[in-house]
């Protein structure tokens, strides 16, 4: 699939959805938003991949707010801004919602709205010399609409700083915030990234959604009764399940899972 603002690709259970717009740093606008909604939905749902990767193609993974969106958007009024904040919101909660594992492929600078991109994804891996900036408060904007996603990556007392400052930082602190889980030099992203992939894809499917869905469920909980039983409830649901049980047999017989057989 090729649309001008992003590619879809597969490669055996890996699905990789690139922004295709280097010439705007691969900013987006509202177009760009519902492509990535769409194919966060559409591949989300397909039974052949198990894992996806959101690239970018050129020097920047995303600059944000592409600008002309955002001088149409000066013009906007109140409902226009709400209806027009919903899409972004819905995009962001489609990457975090996938049922299927993500992966940041971060090959260049992130700023603003890019930072929710990357902090709605499972994992983010990135060169060593991409920059990050979450810039609103110089434009007089705050980064509402994906600070629920940003704040979970990067934590409270971080977002303190750099929400409030719009400093540059560089990948090493986005790495020791927490940010970004991995540092690699250019050459080596997409070995890192396949390697992931790789993982994820030789992992239990129904396993890795479930525990997908346990991390978000469980992340910033208190730990009461309600949530042990939830965890209770569903470490029985998967040892249940047919893939449960093909796995802890294909342990004990010591040969591979059903999922990788062929």
């Amino acid at each position: 699939m090729n649309n001008n603002a992003l590619r879809i690709d597969t490669t055996g259970f890996v699905a990789r959805i690139t922004l295709t717009r280097p010439e705007v740093r691969n900013a987006f606008n509202d177009e760009v938003i519902q492509q990535l909604k769409a194919a966060f939905d559409a591949v989300g749902q397909r039974t052949d991949v198990r894992a996806v990767v959101l690239a970018a193609e050129g020097p920047a993974f995303c600059a944000g707010a592409d600008l002309n969106w955002m001088r149409r958007m000066a013009d906007y009024t109140r409902d226009e801004n709400l209806a027009d904040a919903g899409q972004l919101a819905a995009m962001l909660q489609a990457i975090y919602a996938c049922p299927k594992p993500t992966i940041a492929a971060v090959q260049g600078d992130v700023y603003a709205g890019g930072m929710g991109l990357v902090a709605a994804c499972d994992i983010a891996v990135s060169v060593r010399s991409a920059a990050y900036c979450l810039s609103e408060v110089k434009l007089g904007l705050i980064p509402a609409t994906i600070s629920p996603y940003v704040i979970r990556a990067m934590g409270t007392r971080a977002a303190h700083r750099y929400f409030l400052t719009a400093e540059r930082f560089s990948a090493e602190e986005a790495h020791r915030i927490g940010f970004v889980h991995e540092l690699v030099d250019a050459d080596a992203l997409e070995a890192k990234v396949n390697e992931l992939a790789q993982a994820l894809s030789n992992a239990s499917p129904a396993a890795v959604k479930a525990c997908k869905k346990l991390v978000q469920d469980v992340a910033e909980r208190e730990i009461d009764a309600a949530l042990v039983a939830a965890t209770v409830e569903g470490i029985a649901e998967i040892r249940a399940s047919d893939e449960g049980r093909e796995g802890v047999a294909s342990f004990l017989q010591k040969r591979k899972p059903a999922w990788l057989a062929g």
